[in-house]
């Protein structure tokens, strides 16, 4: 099933040589989930035709506005487009209040049901679940309350072996026991048991997205085994001092990052405008991680489950 990262804007700050300010679209199983809404988040969603419709939930990681602006005209768009189903808007508790406002302001009545969700950033938490996923908030060592998530898909059922079925005639009542796990005793109390009849679900899969942030150690621990992990790599290790002084880190701080969370690959993001290229910035990285790549506009990131 599907699991897999699309990059709609790269830049920090300001859009600035083709690139964005902050947003990622994360697709679970079909379902469509935006990371950060920087300016222009609309327009990069209708580039890379990802339709409004399929996103029902919306994670703001804090409220510099390279990764909120864009959601105002993100909403009001589908407001315009009739939207009628709900969107869940998770994000510090400070954003609800400026949503509020901007919307009572214009005096704009939306069409859908807005429920807002407040992330206390300062800690890990379980902020969203269901049946297939959980999604939970990472702290981030920023200027302003600032968080990353981590989205973690749940183990499936085991998978029936169709021709073991037919074999043992197992009444197809008893399947969602077998994929649960449970064995089958037949009419003469033989029993098969359930590794017989089925294989094992596919591996369960993870992303990190870990937003503006100083270079801290204890990230690695919130994301340790990760699948894939985002880290912003604002500055290049030439620009060390300024990364400290705005709470940012360099690209191969972040690839320390992956490096002691031992996981298995990296992405790195939201370039400063000092960086035209961010070619060297890659390569940075590269060096101590060498699983890196640039998460750059258009680009696509699967996570298998092999």
């Amino acid at each position: 099933m599907t699991f897999d990262v699309t990059i709609l804007g790269s830049s920090s700050a300001t859009p600035i040589y083709n690139r964005h300010p902050s947003a990622q679209v994360l697709n679970v199983h079909e379902r469509f989930f935006l990371l950060d809404c920087g300016e222009g988040t609309q327009m990069q969603l209708q580039r890379y035709k990802i339709r409004f419709s399929r996103i029902n939930h919306i994670f703001i990681s804090h409220l510099h506005g390279d990764h909120y602006l864009g959601l105002m005209g993100l909403l009001s768009t589908m407001h315009l487009q009739g939207r009628t189903s709900e969107m869940h808007l998770f994000g510090p508790k400070e954003l609800q209040h400026i949503t509020d406002l901007q919307l009572e302001y214009s005096q704009t009545v939306l069409r859908y049901p807005l429920t807002f969700h407040a992330v206390n950033t300062s800690v890990k938490k379980i902020i969203f679940e269901d049946d297939s996923l959980a999604v939970s908030s990472i702290p981030m060592n920023h200027r302003i309350d600032c968080c990353g998530f981590l989205f973690n898909e749940k183990e499936g059922l085991r998978k029936l072996i169709p021709e073991k079925l037919v074999q043992y005639k197992i009444p197809y009542t008893l399947y969602p026991d077998l994929k649960r796990g449970a064995d089958y005793t037949d009419e003469t109390g033989n029993t098969i048991p359930n590794h017989e009849l089925t294989i094992p679900p596919s591996r369960a899969r993870s992303y990190a997205y870990c937003s503006d942030t100083l270079f801290d150690e204890t990230i690695s621990n919130y994301v340790e085994g990760a699948d894939l992990l985002y880290h912003e790599s604002t500055f290049s290790d030439e620009l060390l001092d300024r990364a400290k002084e705005t709470f940012h880190s360099t690209a191969s701080q972040a690839a320390t990052i992956a490096k002691m969370a031992g996981v298995k690959s990296l992405l790195i993001g939201h370039f400063s405008a000092r960086h035209k290229d961010v070619s060297p910035l890659l390569a940075e990285a590269k060096k101590i991680f060498p699983s890196t790549a640039l998460a750059l506009e258009g680009e696509k990131f699967s996570i298998s489950s092999d």
